[in-house]
């Protein structure tokens, strides 16, 4: 996936779970230690997203392309995030994925797809 199409395809994850009634806080946060896709709010708990687009399931498909490895990236940028925005225990925190499988497929969204206490 090309850097253009995976922001096109990050923006229709926005306009997505938007509709699903949360709201936008950030896209693509970057730090020192990754970048986290979406940060959105669900009531009062900030939502981490991760957004995956894959053609086909070959190669077992987007949601398994998010390894451990990948999976604690994600949340020593979170715990990064919170931290330097006096967030750190203020706030109930999930860590979701977004995944697209093909042309013209719908959104699949994962709640709760992984823990992440890695920055306690």
């Amino acid at each position: 996936m090309s850097r253009v199409s995976g922001f096109l395809v990050e923006a229709d994850a926005k306009a997505f779970l938007l509709k699903q009634q949360l709201s936008w806080v950030s896209s693509n946060y970057q730090c020192r230690l990754g970048e986290i896709d979406l940060i959105m709010k669900d009531k009062d708990t900030l939502v981490f997203v991760e957004v995956r687009q894959r053609r086909s399931q070959d190669y077992g498909g987007a949601l398994s392309s998010i390894t451990y490895a990948k999976q604690q990236k994600i949340v020593k940028t979170a715990g990064y995030y919170l931290m330097t925005n006096k967030l750190t225990n203020k706030c109930a925190v999930r860590f979701d994925v977004v995944t697209l499988e093909g042309e013209g497929q719908p959104f699949q969204w994962i709640k709760n797809a992984f823990e992440g206490n890695a920055w306690y």
